[in-house]
C-alpha cells in the first residue's frame, strides 16, 4: 500500500457514485484510498430523494484527523454542494496540501439531474477552488454551466476548454460524452501551457452508466498518485472506464442508472484460492 489518494466528495449509498466509486477505483488501480464526507445524499440507481450536509466542523475534524496521520499522494474532490464547503476546504488545501496533486470533478448534478451544487455556490467554486487545481474534469452541460458557452463539437469545445482555463486550473479534460452525434466518445486535454490532447472511445450505449464521473476523475488521481505524468494518467483512466462500462452493459443492479463494474479484471474471485 504504496501510494495513498483521498477523495473529499459526497456519499452514495447505493455504491454507483461518490466517495464509494472513488474507494472501489483507488483499489482497482493499486492506490491505498481514503475519504472525507462533505455531504450525504440519499439516493440510489434512480436518483437522489434528499440531501443531507455535514457540519462543517466535522468535514475539518475528518481532514486533519487523515493530514495528522496519512499524507496523501493525490486528492480527489467532487460534491461540496455549498459556498462554506468550498471556503472550508480551499482553505485547508492552501494551509496543508499546497503540494499534493488536486483533481476536481466539478459535479453540479446528479445522473438523474437531480442538484448537487447549489446555484448560489457555483461562483465560488469558479473563484475559490479551481485556481487550486492541477486538473478539473468537467462535463459538457457542468462547462457550460460555468462558462455560459455550449459546445456541440468538437471544434466549439477546444473554445469552451480554454474559457474554463481562465479560472486557473493548470489543466482542464473537458469531456464529450455528450456529443451523441459522434460514434465516439472523445475528450480534450487543453493545459494553460497551451498543449492539448484528445482521448477517444468507441460509445457504448448502455443504461449503466451511475458514477462514471466520480469514476473517470478517481482513475485519474490513483494514477496520479503513482507518479504518472498527466496525458498518462487521463490515457490509463479513460481505458478503465471504457472496459468498466462495457464489463457493466448486461448488469442488472438497480431500477435506474446501474453502477459500472470497477472490478472488472478482478472478478469472478475463486474464495477457494484465498
Amino acid at each position: 500500500m504504496r501510494y495513498k489518494a483521498l477523495s473529499i466528495a459526497g456519499f452514495d449509498g447505493s455504491g454507483g457514485a461518490g466517495i464509494q466509486a472513488d474507494l472501489k477505483t483507488f483499489s482497482a488501480l493499486g492506490c491505498y484510498g481514503m475519504t472525507v464526507l462533505t455531504a450525504l445524499p440519499v439516493q440510489n440507481t434512480c436518483g437522489v430523494r434528499h440531501c443531507y450536509t455535514i457540519p462543517l466542523q466535522a468535514i475539518e475534524d475528518q481532514l486533519n484527523a487523515i493530514f495528522d496521520d496519512i499524507k496523501p499522494d493525490s486528492i480527489k474532490i467532487g460534491m461540496l454542494f455549498n459556498n462554506e464547503i468550498i471556503e472550508l476546504v480551499s482553505s485547508f488545501l492552501k494551509r496543508r496540501a499546497i503540494d499534493i496533486p488536486v483533481v476536481i470533478d466539478p459535479v453540479t448534478v446528479a445522473k438523474s439531474g437531480d442538484p448537487l451544487l447549489l446555484p448560489e455556490a457555483v461562483n465560488s467554486l469558479i473563484a475559490q477552488l479551481m485556481p487550486l487545481a492541477t486538473l478539473i474534469t468537467p462535463n459538457l452541460p457542468e462547462a457550460s454551466t460555468f462558462t455560459g458557452a455550449q459546445a456541440s463539437s468538437e471544434k466549439e469545445m477546444l473554445y469552451v476548454g480554454q474559457k474554463l482555463l481562465e479560472f486557473g486550473p493548470k489543466y482542464v479534460l473537458l469531456k464529450g460524452g455528450h456529443l451523441l452525434h459522434s460514434q465516439e466518445s472523445n475528450d480534450l486535454l487543453i493545459g494553460s501551457n497551451g498543449d492539448t490532447h484528445w482521448f477517444s472511445s468507441p460509445r457504448i450505449n448502455s443504461k449503466n452508466t451511475h458514477g462514471t464521473g466520480c469514476t473517470l476523475s478517481a482513475a485519474i488521481t490513483a494514477c496520479l498518485a503513482q507518479k504518472m505524468d498527466l496525458i498518462s494518467a487521463c490515457s490509463i483512466a479513460k481505458n478503465y472506464l471504457f472496459n468498466a462500462i462495457q464489463a457493466a452493459k448486461e448488469n442488472c443492479v438497480g431500477l435506474g442508472n446501474g453502477p459500472v463494474h470497477h472490478f472488472y479484471h478482478l472478478w469472478p474471485v475463486q474464495l477457494s484460492d484465498i
